[in-house]
């Protein structure tokens, strides 16, 4: 048997206890940790008029105005389901417009507005304030984003 079959019998021992222990996991720090940069994020970004998702993909547009839908979900790792009314939102502040592509009808191409390209210019105040936010030095910033990489690596 395998470290990874399921245990049917009724009792667990002690280690099998301790694997199910909240306080003896990594997803519960990581999914708290995820949950209070967010909430950190809110009133930096509510002064632009975005959520937390949103400004994921003015990011990503501010670096690569014209990108497909389909590049765009492969870089925050969503799917269109997702994307879609994100896109459509974002659309109707008037700050990105959905283009179908030049050389394929199907492809959707998104580029930023007047508008969009100048809530950059605000935008850069974001990451200044949340480093202020956050009490790490940068190396341990940079270890961080490191681990979260790989850890997205090696699920994915």
């Amino acid at each position: 048997m395998t470290s990874c079959h399921t245990n049917n019998s009724s009792s667990l021992s002690n280690q099998e206890q301790e694997l199910i222990k909240l306080e003896n996991q990594v997803c519960f720090p990581l999914y708290s940790a995820a949950n209070a940069v967010i909430r950190a994020y809110r009133p930096l970004l509510d002064e632009l008029d975005l959520t937390y998702s949103q400004y994921l993909v003015m990011m990503v547009l501010w670096q690569n105005n014209g990108i497909n839908v389909k590049e765009l979900g492969a870089k925050l790792n969503l799917d269109s389901g997702t994307l879609t009314p994100l896109l459509k939102r974002l659309e109707t502040k008037g700050i990105v417009l959905r283009k179908r592509g030049e050389h394929d009808e199907r492809v959707r191409e998104l580029f930023l507005t007047e508008q969009g390209e100048a809530l950059k210019l605000q935008a850069v105040s974001v990451p200044k304030a949340m480093r202020c936010k956050i009490s790490l030095d940068v190396e341990e910033l940079v270890e961080l984003k490191r681990l979260c990489e790989k850890l997205i690596k090696t699920i994915d």
